[in-house]
């Protein structure tokens, strides 16, 4: 997991060098408080998904059993599949038809 260089902290205190044609010291301020905002909000989304996780190993730790949703996720995934095979004898057979059918007036032309 790559780590971070900066902080909130270190953003707001960073200063730069001035010039003859530098940049405009407002707009990069301006900037930077974006920056800052983005990362506080990247912080807030981080803490609330390690919190997350910790609550779900925990959950996934004191249950032996698989959930419902997981059942429900499975019965899914199989009706999926039996749709899908489905589906895909009817394009075969519609592909038949069409070479039986259009193929003879292909071969008439």
């Amino acid at each position: 997991m790559a780590s971070i260089k900066y902080t909130t902290k270190d953003i707001f205190e960073q200063d730069f060098k001035s010039s003859f044609r530098g940049y405009d010291q407002d707009e990069v301020n301006d900037f930077l408080d974006d920056i800052m905002k983005d990362y506080d909000a990247y912080e807030a989304i981080i803490k609330e998904l390690k919190g997350e996780i910790a609550r779900l190993k925990a959950v996934s730790a004191n249950s032996s059993r698989p959930s419902s949703s997981a059942v429900e996720a499975t019965d899914t995934l199989r009706t999926e599949r039996t749709s899908s095979a489905t589906n895909f004898d009817i394009l075969r057979r519609l592909n038949r038809l069409e070479k039986e059918v259009f193929g003879k007036q292909i071969a008439q032309d």
